[in-house]
């Protein structure tokens, strides 16, 4: 694998590093992250492709390297010259403005390059970008730096998807074969791997929210308001109607009821189209859900409800919140539950006034990469309420929002332009990060948004219902 950049700790006259040098610093690290994401793998894994909306391994962490040299290297670095010019269409996504891509549900069929040059064009481009970096020591340039940013911001969204489309990739052996039976870099599991799990979820209770104006999205404009997408502003005011949020995310066991009292074959609960769509793929559970006993060598175990795993098969976990849900299967449950799913408006003025940073979630660095039942420790509730648990981590919640443009809304001018913009019709927002989220990318006002139909993500829901009928 490519090598630790070597970089020197600059340090401003006050003894702690300059904003150029930190910068370096968070490069390194996350380019790292990535790569350490592909040690479990071999290079077969790292090739495949399951299905058009995954992308392979190789893939992601060139792609991610392609970013860097064609908005930040290309335009910038003198005497630029790329590292392979075909890489230009086969790693570009969906930028229009840089040229020609190569078809998504083709990626698996790029066994060239092989995984090997996708390291070096890596280490390259990596060697390329702590020069030009370097140049900041004496030259601040504030828009340079920010494209950076949203360069590590954008790798870690991908960090995430290696993970998500890995599980989905092994899931389709018969072997269900582990990830890893290890945190990251082979180590042994640490102190947060080894936290005992409550067995039970706690009691689902409701927190009660008055409604009136409330104020969500990112203002750029307050003092350390650090980094955030496009789509998250302006910030600006809107009306909530009195609700009631559920105090944490609707629980494994709680879905298994609903999945064993005919949930999916009672069309009464589902959208028009999420019923044809579950009828047309005969989906009747969870994705990643089996009934009965797993093959021999993929795990054992009784004839109950097993469940696939970056570990491997396992019986459910009953305490833990449900995940792999598409949109409609949220919907349904809600619905059953005698409830709905919560505007993103009504999720993100919720935990404004819980208080709870972002920071305090079960994250992808925790090594378990599976959400976990709530540890029943969360910080007191608003105005002496229940506390509002998992708002962060272990599951992206369902919205029943239509990812749109806030008011105000202005698309970057450029390629980079279309990173949010153009993805704003027929999607649903989600909120909070998962298991999978590299920690420090999200906040309160992030935005991830998906088609109705997706459910390889760790998406799950939380509760809310009119105020009156809570």
């Amino acid at each position: 694998m490519t090598p630790p950049l070597s970089l020197v700790r600059r340090m401003a006259p006050g003894g702690t590093p300059t904003a150029a040098a930190a910068l370096q610093e968070r490069y390194a690290e996350v380019r790292r992250a990535s790569l350490a994401l592909a040690l479990p793998l071999s290079d077969e894994d790292c090739c495949a492709q399951s299905m058009p909306d995954a992308s392979p391994v190789k893939w992601h962490l060139a792609h991610t390297t392609w970013f860097f040299e064609t908005f930040v290297l290309e335009p910038r670095e003198r005497g630029f010259a790329p590292f392979h010019p075909a890489f230009r269409v086969l790693f570009n996504s969906y930028y229009n403005g840089v040229g020609d891509k190569h078809p998504r549900p083709q990626r698996g069929l790029l066994t060239r390059p092989a995984m090997a040059q996708v390291l070096e064009y890596r280490q390259d481009v990596d060697a390329r970008m702590e020069r030009l970096m370097a140049g900041l020591q004496g030259d601040p340039d504030p828009d340079l730096e920010a494209l950076v940013e949203l360069g590590l911001q954008h790798e870690q969204q991908h960090q995430e998807l290696i993970l998500t489309d890995v599980k989905h990739l092994l899931s389709c052996s018969p072997l269900w074969p582990a990830y890893r039976l290890q945190s990251a870099g082979g180590a042994p599991a640490g102190p947060r791997e080894r936290q005992a799990e409550p067995s039970g979820a706690s009691t689902l209770r409701w927190l009660r929210f008055p409604g009136g104006v409330a104020e969500i999205g990112h203002d750029a404009r307050a003092e350390g308001a650090g980094f955030a997408f496009d789509n998250e502003s302006p910030r600006h005011r809107v009306y909530l109607q009195p609700y009631a949020l559920a105090c944490r995310p609707v629980s494994t066991g709680e879905y298994l009821a609903f999945v064993e009292a005919g949930g999916y074959r009672d069309a009464s609960l589902w959208l028009a189209e999420g019923w044809d769509w579950i009828q047309a793929m005969k989906i009747g559970h969870p994705l990643y859900w089996r009934r009965g006993p797993v093959e021999e060598g993929a795990g054992g175990g009784d004839a109950g409800w097993h469940e696939f795993t970056l570990a491997g098969p396992r019986p459910l976990k009953l305490a833990a919140p449900a995940v792999h849900l598409s949109y409609y299967e949220a919907d349904a449950y809600a619905r059953w539950a005698g409830a709905r799913l919560p505007t993103e408006a009504e999720w993100e003025a919720a935990a404004a006034a819980s208080g709870m940073p972002a920071s305090e979630g079960h994250f992808a660095d925790s090594g378990v990469l599976h959400p976990r039942a709530a540890p029943g420790t969360a910080r007191p509730g608003p105005d002496g309420q229940p506390p509002l648990e998992q708002l962060f981590g272990d599951v992206w919640e369902w919205t029943q929002s239509s990812y749109a443009a806030y008011p105000g809304f202005r698309v970057a001018d450029g390629a980079v332009g279309e990173y949010n913009g153009k993805f704003m019709v027929n999607q649903y927002v989600l909120r909070g990060g998962s298991c999978a989220t590299p920690p420090g990318h999200v906040r309160a006002s992030y935005r991830n948004f998906f088609p109705a139909t997706a459910r390889w993500q760790f998406s799950g829901l939380r509760l809310a219902r009119d105020l009156e009928s809570a």
